[in-house]
């Protein structure tokens, strides 16, 4: 039989894929077993099973091609909780969370709030800003039923009743002047970019990652949109890549935002642009 240590010495072959692959055995190995990583360390020489061994030799299996541990666990850290990801969503990223802070200081003193997060994918952003405060009002949308249907059984793992969920583009069909924020996360790669080969990137859904007119397409279309649907004086925050800053900042501008402000992540990358609509 196979002892707990044994396995993870025997895990090196993902040194091939992952440069945290101690860390990516010990979350497979202890999701295999139905443990938490500490146990791992406490119990060292207890032996797995046959269908606990089997498990974990698929779970390797399946990360040395690649594909993420958020696909083969299905769940992934964000904020304060875990969400369940599938392949029909991007994977959180801790950068993310910049947006989320953001919306939180510009809604500080807001005790009601309507808030829209476009292309809400996990739900990952409006499920933080619903968990915040239970009298903001959150539209979270997406043009992926898949998507969405991730993103509602979330709510419902956290319990969350404050977030309406919508099948439709961006702002199609959503109400004017009715919005005190805006955040979204779109797809911002530029088709051909060589990141899109790396990483977790081939595992991810395409449509969530890649945009047109050098990944401002969809940038361009929600900050016109998003005009009709804001209230006087309210904002947009719209994460971006980092080479991105200029050129949002332009549309912005072109669409007559003010108060244009880029946030840079904990990585000192312009990450985000906040921008005010007052008309």
């Amino acid at each position: 039989m196979v002892t707990i240590k044994q396995a993870l010495v025997q895990a090196n072959t993902l040194q091939q894929i992952s440069e945290s692959w101690k860390l990516d055995a010990e979350l497979l190995l202890a999701d295999s077993i139905a443990q938490t990583r500490e146990y791992l360390f406490t119990w060292p020489s207890q032996e797995l099973t046959q269908s606990q061994l089997k498990k974990f030799d698929d779970y390797c299996c399946r990360r040395r091609t690649g594909e993420p541990i958020a696909y083969i666990l299905g769940r992934q850290a964000f904020w304060d909780f875990e969400l369940k990801v599938t392949p029909s969503v991007l994977i959180p990223r801790p950068e993310t969370e910049l947006l989320v802070e953001t919306a939180l200081e510009l809604l500080d003193n807001f005790t009601a709030a309507a808030v829209l997060d476009l292309g809400t994918g996990s739900g990952a952003i409006a499920l933080a800003l619903a968990a915040n405060n239970s009298r903001w009002a959150i539209t979270a949308v997406d043009s992926s039923e898949s998507a969405l249907e991730v993103a509602q059984e979330n709510a419902k793992l956290l319990q969350l009743s404050n977030i309406e969920f919508r099948e439709t583009s961006w702002c199609d069909g959503l109400p004017a002047d009715h919005f005190d924020l805006i955040a979204a996360n779109p797809p911002y790669v530029e088709l051909g970019d060589k990141h899109l080969s790396e990483g977790s990137l081939p595992f991810e859904p395409i449509a969530a990652l890649v945009a047109r007119e050098n990944g401002l397409a969809d940038i361009r279309a929600i900050a016109e949109q998003s005009r009709h649907c804001l209230k006087k004086n309210s904002w947009l925050l719209i994460e971006h890549g980092f080479q991105q800053k200029q050129a949002v900042e332009k549309i912005l501008v072109d669409t007559g935002y003010v108060n244009i402000e880029c946030v840079k992540d904990l990585a000192k990358l312009d990450r985000l642009t906040k921008a005010q609509w007052l008309n």
